[in-house]
């Protein structure tokens, strides 16, 4: 196939509505707990769901975008990346979107600027979907109509269950706009609630980016800001704590402790880092110290890193 099929506007727009199609799909699956079949009414159950995950990814996505225009590196469209549904599998109907830079980014400063520019827009789209879904919490008759037996003393017993785990800004969030009197779902019912899932997601999703390793954003972001020794250091640091964290869900898994520490996919994520991603970031041509606001920006990006991660961000318990 033409090489330039892969770079025309409508190729993006197909994997596009490719992907508005799967994550509908996706989304009518979590929020209804069914597998289908579904008619028309049905899929739009899953549309919120749908929208508000693009939202974000879009905008993680453009920020990388034009700050490769800005710093004239050419740089391809979006590429969002669609999942089936495929039935027993955690599914979220996308496995994200890429960018491709099609041309040298000679600088650090350049590479920062787009490096740290989609971190930081995901995840002010996740605030404000998160933020969006805090404050329009439906009451608990909504749970009641998925789950009419949720205040059953034997709901949920003795079958398999999916809890989503807590970060540190998804519980500040819940405590600073809820209130008392609110229904708020408990982790292993929030995938019913497609904003604070979607925004969970965001979250996930940026912290798996901002960890510091090869050309991740995170990577880009303390490459640039300190150079390769540093990077590489904190780098193989990062990836110890990554096997660490996957062994320990592997062995609490294996063994029903359900301590909750611990998810065998960063393991999994660490394998993919050092073998395809690598563990050092390849040199740019020109490096020159960072002026304070990017600085700034830089140490503010990580911040995110901390707060958005979660070590267990699925518990399974049997």
């Amino acid at each position: 196939m033409n090489k330039k099929i892969y770079t025309h506007p409508l190729f993006h727009l197909a994997l596009f509505i490719i992907t508005l199609v799967t994550t509908i799909i996706a989304g009518t699956e979590w929020i209804t707990g069914t597998m289908g079949p579904y008619d028309l009414n049905s899929l739009l159950i899953g549309l919120p769901y749908s929208l508000s995950a693009l939202f974000i990814l879009a905008t993680h996505e453009f920020g990388h975008y034009f700050a490769a225009k800005f710093h004239k590196v050419k740089a391809t469209l979006p590429y969002f990346i669609p999942i089936p549904p495929i039935s027993g599998f955690l599914n979220f109907g996308t496995m994200g979107a890429v960018i491709k830079t099609r041309s040298e980014i000679p600088t650090n400063k350049a590479m920062f600027d787009i490096g740290v520019s989609g971190p930081i827009a995901g995840f002010i789209a996740s605030l404000i979907v998160l933020i969006y879904g805090f404050t329009h919490l439906p009451s608990q008759d909504y749970l009641l109509a998925i789950h009419p037996d949720y205040f059953d003393p034997s709901y949920g017993k003795e079958t398999i269950s999916l809890q989503f785990g807590n970060n540190l800004l998804f519980l500040f969030l819940k405590e600073l706009f809820t209130n008392p009197s609110d229904f708020v779902p408990p982790m292993t019912e929030v995938y019913h609630y497609p904003y604070l899932m979607t925004g969970w997601f965001g979250l996930l999703i940026t912290s798996m980016n901002m960890i510091p390793v090869g050309q991740l954003d995170g990577g880009h972001v303390v490459y640039s800001m300190f150079g390769s020794k540093i990077q590489e250091a904190v780098a193989s640091i990062s990836l110890i704590v990554l096997v660490v964290l996957g062994v320990s869900g592997i062995v609490d898994g294996a063994l029903e402790l359900n301590f909750g520490f611990g998810w065998s996919g960063w393991l999994f994520w660490g394998i993919i880092l050092l073998l395809i991603i690598k563990v050092k970031h390849p040199p740019v041509r020109h490096f020159e110290q960072l002026d304070l606001t990017r600085k700034f920006l830089g140490y503010f990006s990580l911040l995110i890193l901390i707060v958005c991660f979660a070590p267990s961000p699925f518990i399974i318990t049997f």
